[in-house]
């Protein structure tokens, strides 16, 4: 082994100098850019490389402002001289109005031009618009040219001018920059871009929130949700009901002035804050502090569990209405953005129906059950909105006939929800798929449609055979995932086929391939990325689906067939698309990152780069899909943020890394880790209610804690369960093989220096040395037959099949995602032509 490992980490490390990643499969439509331009994201809708000399940026250079430009510009000019200097040292003077600037003064300058200034109230949903965004940059020989019809422009046109500027990775030593030319005219494709901030489950200080505002500009989001209420705690001050924020957890809770500074320093930033008071559910904090408001007597102790609970504000109550008019009115005071996110969802009803002083009410006001009282305290609370001059925003469970028509409505459920709030007519914004605080993996946010995409289903014919299956996949946490799917083979032996999940829409599957016994699909769902991996054998389902990148064990059976002459699940053609009328109720979508497994120390590691590729997703064109072009820019603007505008996340690592391993072993360490990710989903939370108390006494100091959502090192080999070189034999193939396996084996090199000083590593990560050592050494095994094309033997099968299967799953709340690639590339040596006869013997 010893030798065999010599020699194949000496070709790696030979064949990644010459090779590039095997991912590109495809060349990115985008690529002519690349070489010569530095990475910007969002990307603009129009980018025109012109056939100038380049301008060059230093210290000599000046930057000016249009006529009477506001402190708010003059702030971003300041704050764009201060980002320069970190990015390369380049220290231009403060900002004056161009005309005060003779062109024949200077060798090159900075302009900001309002075309058609537009000082609209910017607290509105018209203000908004994409228009209104809208900016022109321009660089020649010398001069950069920025121009807009608003300052919201100018703020966004500033952030893509330093992301042009780019940084220097080898130190900030350079003092000049060369600009190539180019034009760019650019806009958002959608006019909500927000993020959504959990203040409850864990405390975030002004600092903090102020760094994710920064964050957020430089990604160009320009909604901050901020979530300040909920189960576990009252984080706004209340003058009215003080009791609110004098229970808050920890005592920690925002003062108004607190409030009006983190609004102001939004607004500063082209940013509106949309606050969110839960009611008539999520209300335990209220309970504590105010029980004769609830629906049942209590007694009410504080919440520190996670989860949905029970307490619910009484609607039969005018006091109640009296607490929302008063509280609601305290905050339209602080937040001036016209519309006021009320929660509104996850009401479990059993208060409500055990409550005969409610039901009475319930009888006297014509409600016919739980659903029809809840869209009447809706009504209630939209009606105290508007004589506030406000409009409301819920969550999915708001929508109800007769909904306030001003309202808006945010979906956690998914697409086919979003459609039903757009065609009811209402405003609508998407979160599904763009839950940060999972981990889960930036191709996945950036595959998800705003604009719900239309699915088509090809008829079955008569002579194509037919499968419909029924499965369920139990979970530690909830109702096990069940459903059934169907599959068709073609006349030409091409698979086709699609799935239901219980409460779920019918979807198309992916890339359905038969290895062997095995059958392997994938497709997106609300959870994250599904690839299934089952064996369907003797009319009995078994194997895993994998979620993210961690499985649920699924077992199931057949249950209609062509070959038992019954009726396929589902026959349908398709379904009705949005109109176009539709379509503009869409207002756009939501990064939502709740607190649960998130705290100060671990935040921007959690959101950030992430949110770029949500961002991205939000402003950008919709032709714009190259996964390939993300990644090849995602590191990149990581670099930017942390240089230039002071995102922590790779900090935030470092700092977790020194707390666990010995300083001596900080390298080591880095490497260990990039081939480890946390668990996805909520495969994490589901852990943690099983076997701890799934509540904020729940550490968040593990090693599971330090990891980003995604390894980044491993993205080449995690391809490859989509992509197999056709011919492991041809030189070519065998080298990008060894290119994608480099960072297991580094890993596990690092691996054995840890376990060499175990005794100051805690248990878990020493646990998880040891299955990255194995892990390495599998590699080796599999990597070398498999590029040799020489099948194993029954028994050699086997072991090597145990030692897979003890590495899967989760370890620590921490998963080995390549562990995955490894098992497909034992199924494809196994059951491809000859091989598997040979595995026969």
């Amino acid at each position: 082994m010893g030798n065999r490992r010599s020699n194949i980490l000496t070709l790696t490390a030979a064949v990644t100098l010459i090779l590039p990643p095997f991912a590109n499969a495809k060349s990115s439509e985008y690529s002519e850019y690349d070489a010569r331009l530095p990475a910007m994201m969002p990307y603009p809708h129009q980018v025109d490389v012109q056939p100038t000399a380049p301008m060059r940026l230093e210290d000599s250079s000046q930057i000016c402002l249009p006529p009477a430009a506001s402190t708010r510009l003059n702030d971003a000019t300041d704050r764009f001289r201060e980002r320069l200097q970190r990015q390369q040292n380049i220290q231009l003077a403060v900002a004056r109005p161009c005309a005060e600037i003779p062109d024949s003064d200077v060798g090159s300058r900075i302009e900001l031009v309002l075309t058609s200034p537009d000082y609209a109230d910017e607290n509105t949903l018209a203000a908004l618009s994409g228009n209104r965004a809208f900016y022109r940059l321009q660089v020649t020989a010398n001069k950069v040219q920025l121009s807009a019809h608003t300052e919201i422009g100018l703020l966004h046109g500033l952030q893509t001018l330093s992301q042009y500027i780019g940084s220097d990775k080898s130190g900030v030593t350079a003092g000049y920059e060369m600009l190539p030319g180019i034009q760019i005219e650019d806009q958002p494709r959608f006019r909500w871009r927000g993020l959504m901030l959990d203040s409850v489950r864990h405390f975030f200080s002004v600092e903090t929130i102020k760094r994710q505002l920064d964050g957020m500009a430089a990604a160009k989001l320009n909604v901050f949700h901020w979530h300040l209420t909920d189960d576990q705690g009252w984080r706004l001050q209340s003058h009215a009901y003080p009791k609110l924020h004098e229970t808050a957890p920890g005592g920690n809770f925002y003062t108004h002035e607190q409030v009006r500074d983190i609004v102001a320093y939004a607004a500063a930033r082209g940013i509106v804050v949309v606050p969110e008071i839960d009611m008539p559910g999520h209300t335990s904090a209220i309970a504590v502090a105010y029980p004769e408001l609830m629906s049942a007597p209590g007694p009410y102790a504080p919440e520190d569990r996670w989860g949905v609970h029970k307490p619910l504000l009484n609607p039969a109550n005018p006091e109640v209405y009296t607490f929302a008019e008063k509280i609601l009115g305290e905050v339209v005071a602080l937040f001036p953005f016209e519309y006021v996110h009320i929660g509104g969802d996850e009401v479990d009803p059993e208060h409500w129906e055990s409550n005969p002083e409610i039901q009475q009410f319930m009888q006297a006001e014509q409600l016919q059950d739980s659903h029809a009282l809840h869209n009447y305290f809706n009504s209630r609370l939209a009606q105290i909105l508007a004589g506030l001059n406000r409009k409301m925003i819920g969550w999915d469970e708001i929508l109800h006939p007769g909904l306030a028509q001003t309202a808006a409505v945010q979906s956690w459920r998914g697409p086919d929800a979003l459609k039903e709030i757009a065609r009811a007519d209402h405003y609508g914004i998407l979160s599904t798929g763009f839950y940060l605080d999972q981990p889960q993996y930036s191709s996945y946010h950036y595959r998800n449609h705003i604009l719900p995409k239309q699915r088509t289903f090809t008829q079955i014919k008569n002579n194509e055979p037919w499968q419909s299956w029924y499965f369920s996949a139990p979970r530690k946490r909830g109702s096990a995932l069940t459903g059934t799917f169907t599959i068709v083979e073609s006349t030409d032996g091409k698979l086709r086929g699609h799935i239901k999940f219980e409460g779920k829409a019918i979807q198309l599957l992916h890339n359905i391939e038969r290895t062997g016994p095995y059958t392997t699909f994938k497709l997106d769902t609300w959870m994250g990325p599904l690839r299934a991996r089952l064996l369907l054998q003797d009319k009995s389902l078994s194997g895993d689906f994998l979620v993210g990148n961690t499985s649920y064990h699924s077992s199931g059976a057949l249950f209609r067939s062509s070959s038992l002459e019954s009726e396929p699940g589902y026959l349908g053609s398709g379904e009705p698309r949005l109109s176009d009328e539709q379509q503009k109720n869409i207002l756009g979508g939501e990064v939502a990152l709740w607190a649960e497994m998130i705290d100060e120390h671990n935040i921007d590691l959690r959101l950030w780069p992430r949110a770029f590729a949500v961002a991205e997703r939000l402003w950008s064109g919709k032709e714009l899909q190259d996964e390939d072009f993300l990644y090849q820019r995602l590191t990149e603007i990581d670099h930017w943020a942390e240089t230039a505008v002071g995102l922590q996340n790779k900090s935030q690592q470092k700092v977790a890394l020194q707390t666990l391993f010995p300083d001596k072993l900080q390298s080591e360490a880095l490497d260990f880790s990039a081939v480890l990710e946390p668990a996805h989903y909520y495969h994490r939370h589901h852990e943690k209610s099983a076997k701890e108390s799934y509540s904020r006494r729940d550490p968040l100091n593990r090693f599971a804690d330090s990891l980003p959502a995604e390894s980044i090192a491993l993205r080449e080999f995690r391809q490859l369960l989509d992509y197999l070189p056709a011919n492991p034999a041809v030189e070519v193939n065998r080298a990008r093989l060894h290119s994608g396996l480099i960072p297991l084996w580094r890993a596990g090199v690092a691996a054995e220096a840890l376990l060499k000083q175990r005794e100051q590593l805690p248990a878990d990560v020493q646990l998880l040395a040891e299955r990255v050592r194995q892990q390495m050494e599998l590699s080796f095994t599999i990597a070398s037959r498999y590029m040799d094309q020489q099948a194993f033997s029954d028994s050699e099968a086997v072991d090597i099949r145990r030692q897979i299967e003890a590495l899967k799953g989760m370890h620590g709340e921490v998963v080995l995602p390549a562990v995955y690639v490894l098992e497909r590339l034992m199924d494809s040596l196994q059951y491809s032509g000859n091989n598997a006869d040979i595995a026969k013997r």
